[in-house]
């Protein structure tokens, strides 16, 4: 039997509910975790309130709706005309009425005190000046609107309950006014970087924010070659970690610039910027340290940036980041060094600073396998790597990966790297034959793997049949 309305609607605010929960289960994780900033504290504090305005809401549902409107033209201004007087005679929640208008809120947004606006009305208190907060008074620690999507369905829901057309966002009309308006924020944020220490922390505290919730913010670094170096100029070389806090803040913001793919080349082409990296690589909280690293990834995409960070010595850094084994910066920094060997001229670069020693201990204690195995295997392709592959011993943990491991990519690259060992180094031959006798390891794989698997497997077992031949023969 088809669901009736009320029940369809009832089902909704069940999955917003559940929406909600489930938002406040990562918020508390992230504070928990302190993996985030203060926007956190303030999400989780706005997901509770929506909660409870849900509850109300729900109970409001089952209050019968107004009568439906008479029937008017199609019309887009009887529309209009009709939607704004179901509006004016609707009982509007409180929670959904901006506190500046005291109207129905049409682009909600949380302001950095957790409070909930309509964006037209907040951007403009902003533009005007105010740093405070309306309701509060609160002194703002910055200035980042991000969209309240909760309340922004939880309006939607009530719109169409009570009849009434959902009202398009008015900050949709003239988006390039609002451009012009972060242009002028970040100009003059940058001239902060040049004054007291307090001024820059604050000023960076905002721009980490802004360039890390709003991605149109990053892509006006792009718009002028003058702006990275405003941005830098707190950090004096050699001295980055002077202040660990600032430093982490500008390091992060190079992070959230480099995402956007239009500012790669420029960010990695300034002399600034990657010494700036390499030595937060070295030096600071391991937030910065593991940021740099990724910003160093992330660059790392355009293949022209491989070689500048190449020749600038990032790889070493890199390699010790990972050594050092801290959770938090491995993964960045084993990602780093994949996309830099895809260089050839890298690969000899990381196979001097030690990677594969540095690589092989950390698959034998299975950390990031996937990324490892995957460099390892890339980096066999240098003559000096297959010789240190065989002189730490890493062939049996590499052939009991394949025994034990689910993973066909895993297994793949582990195939790859014993079968450049084998074809290069005579001496390792007896280490595969006895654990091909002993397991059927090889076979096995030249069976069920992928086909560049089998393909490597397949070499492996030609060579050992025709060696058992040979020694047949002479026998």
């Amino acid at each position: 039997m088809a669901k009736t309305g009320e029940e369809l609607e009832s089902e909704s605010q069940t999955e917003t509910m559940s929406e909600l929960k489930r938002e406040l289960e990562r918020v508390v994780k992230c504070i928990v975790l302190e993996r985030d900033d203060d926007y956190s504290f303030d999400r989780a504090i706005q997901t509770l309130c929506a909660l409870k305005d849900l509850k109300k809401f729900k109970f409001n549902l089952k209050q019968p709706p107004p009568p439906p409107s008479s029937p008017s033209s199609s019309s887009s201004s009887s529309s209009s005309v009709a939607t704004n007087s179901l509006l004016e005679e609707a009982d509007i929640p409180r929670q959904f009425r901006c506190p500046i208008s005291r109207q129905l809120m049409l682009d909600p947004v949380i302001l950095a005190t957790g409070q909930t606006y309509d964006r037209a009305y907040i951007q403009k208190w902003l533009e005007d000046g105010h740093r405070t907060c309306p309701h509060t008074q609160q002194v703002l620690s910055h200035t980042v609107l991000i969209p309240n999507l909760l309340v922004r369905k939880l309006i939607s829901e009530w719109c169409k309950i009570h009849g009434i057309d959902v009202p398009s966002p008015i900050i949709d009309i003239d988006e390039e006014i609002i451009k012009d308006a972060d242009r002028g924020h970040l100009y003059s944020l940058l001239e902060k970087m040049s004054s007291s220490l307090s001024d820059q922390k604050e000023a960076a505290k905002e721009l980490c924010l802004l360039t890390k919730h709003v991605p149109s913010f990053r892509t006006l670094f792009g718009e002028s070659i003058d702006t990275i170096p405003q941005l830098l100029n707190a950090l004096s070389p050699g001295r980055a970690n002077t202040d660990l806090e600032l430093q982490e803040d500008l390091v992060t913001t190079v992070l959230n610039i480099s995402i956007h793919d239009d500012n790669k080349r420029i960010v990695a082409e300034n002399p600034l910027v990657i010494p700036l990296l390499i030595e937060s690589l070295k030096s600071g909280t391991i937030e910065t340290r593991s940021n740099a690293a990724a910003a160093l990834f992330t660059l790392s995409a355009v293949d022209s940036n491989k070689h500048i960070i190449g020749k600038s010595g990032a790889l070493g850094p890199l390699i010790v980041l990972l050594d050092e084994g801290h959770p938090l910066a491995m993964k960045d920094a084993a990602s780093a060094i994949f996309n830099l060997c895809i260089v050839l001229e890298n690969k000899g670069r990381a196979v001097r600073e030690g990677a594969v020693r540095v690589i092989s201990r950390k698959i034998v204690d299975r950390i990031l396998l996937n990324e490892l195995l995957a460099i390892l295997a890339m980096l066999c392709s240098h003559p000096k790597a297959i010789e240190e592959i065989g002189e730490v011993g890493a062939l049996p943990c590499l052939l009991s990966i394949i025994r034990e491991n689910t993973s066909e990519r895993n297994k793949e690259n582990c195939i790859a790297i014993i079968f450049a060992v084998y074809f290069s180094d005579r001496s390792k031959w007896r280490v595969i034959e006895e654990e091909e006798n002993a397991n059927g390891t090889i076979s096995g794989l030249s069976q069920t793997g992928t086909l560049r698997a089998k393909r490597k497997a397949t070499g492996i077992l030609e060579r050992l049949n025709k060696q058992a031949a040979s020694i047949t023969r002479s026998a």
